[in-house]
């Protein structure tokens, strides 16, 4: 596997090499526009709905990291271009039936991702069955939409909004009422659920990310597009009070995460953060969990934690809380690295090594596309409202 030869940093070039691990050596593709991406998501046929949008979303940071070096380390949309053939690719196969004959029930042609995107589980029957996961149709979403801020086509935000229209009612109980709520995890067809409890953070995840596709699409002129949709998450906060914070690694990483675009501006936001600090605080400094054993902890959820410590302390006014962020953050990474250099010791797990880890370590390593403001000032979000 060749190393970057004009690497920006010692951390973009293991931030290359984890990417690599997956979906091959990038120094190796003559002609970006006709690459196909390895089958080796971790999924069925090759892909998983999660991995390939970090997967996407990396290429992205690639692209930004390497242009503004002002070194030429390939041609400047080479790394543009191979996140748009992760997309169609994932696009090909998870938005068809699992023998790929057919497309999803709801999707055409002129709206291939109206049938949404399955999971990409190995699995087409049992307990870990395929179907389609909220959260991911969320993060992959966010990959689109963060596709067309970074290479000025707005075709990735009308896909991103082709998506939310055609998932969105379909994951909801009682839409129309005052007090509607969620299901986790629909089939393959979305006709019906497979786990019918609601997901703690899907809620605010479809809050934040249709706030973001509707900021982008009113830079067009539609800026009302998912204004429906976004209230029904409103309804949902509304109805759940104030948001449980997990003690779970991965789930304050992720609600970090979500809650930043708006942790400067709105109060449920910033409050979120403030619970979310306290929660970490506990277990880093009080429980020191940072002092386990490898073997006790699990690598692709801590890389979550750090993805969202460090979007938070990028964008936080408490700068003692965002000092503390940032330690936490790199202190997950220190911890990580010897073990996901590519000949990893024995004492690394099969799971640490999976290709969701290899591509959420990349964006540990460097969250930038992840985070707000990461490609410019985004664009104006409206002010949710009503929501505490």
């Amino acid at each position: 596997m060749a190393l970057p030869y004009c690497s920006p940093s010692p951390k973009v070039g293991r931030f290359q090499q984890a990417m690599e691990s997956v979906y091959g050596d990038f120094c190796d593709i003559k002609s970006p526009k006709d690459w196909t991406p390895p089958p080796a998501s971790g999924g069925h046929r090759g892909r998983y709905l999660w991995t390939d949008a970090f997967g996407v979303i990396n290429l992205l940071t690639m692209h930004k990291e390497y242009n503004r070096t002002g070194g030429v380390h390939m041609q400047d949309d080479q790394y543009l271009t191979l996140a748009r053939r992760l997309i169609e690719t994932v696009h090909q196969v998870l938005g068809r039936t699992r023998d790929g004959r057919s497309p999803l029930p709801g999707a055409t042609e002129h709206n291939p991702l109206g049938g949404g995107l399955r999971i990409g589980k190995t699995d087409e029957d049992g307990p870990d069955c395929d179907g389609q996961y909220h959260h991911y149709l969320t993060i992959w979403m966010f990959a689109l939409n963060r596709m067309a801020v970074a290479s000025g086509n707005m075709h990735y935000n009308d896909q991103a909004i082709q998506l939310a229209r055609a998932i969105h009612p379909r994951f909801f109980v009682d839409r129309k009422t005052a007090r509607p709520r969620m299901v986790w995890k629909m089939s393959m067809d979305l006709s019906r659920p497979l786990v019918s409890s609601e997901g703690n953070l899907d809620p605010i995840d479809g809050f934040v990310i249709f706030r973001l596709l509707q900021a982008t699409a009113a830079t067009t002129g539609d800026a009302h597009v998912l204004d429906e949709e976004i209230a029904d998450y409103r309804r949902v906060m509304d109805r759940k009070g104030q948001h449980f914070v997990s003690k779970d690694p991965l789930d304050l990483g992720m609600t970090l995460w979500t809650a930043h675009w708006f942790a400067e501006t709105e109060k449920w936001a910033s409050s979120l953060v403030a619970r979310c600090f306290e929660q970490l605080y506990d277990l880093f400094e009080i429980q020191r969990y940072l002092e386990r054993g490898i073997r006790s902890r699990l690598a692709f959820r801590e890389f979550g934690t750090s993805l969202g410590l460090q979007c938070e302390s990028e964008q936080s006014g408490d700068r003692e809380r965002a000092t503390d962020f940032k330690n936490w953050a790199d202190a997950i990474i220190v911890a990580w690295d010897p073990y996901m250099e590519l000949s990893a010791p024995a004492a690394v797990t099969p799971a640490d090594l999976r290709p969701i880890t290899r591509v959420m370590y990349a964006s540990a390593l460097i969250p930038g596309a992840f985070c707000s403001g990461y490609f410019g000032p985004e664009s104006t979000l409206k002010k949710g409202s009503g929501v505490v």
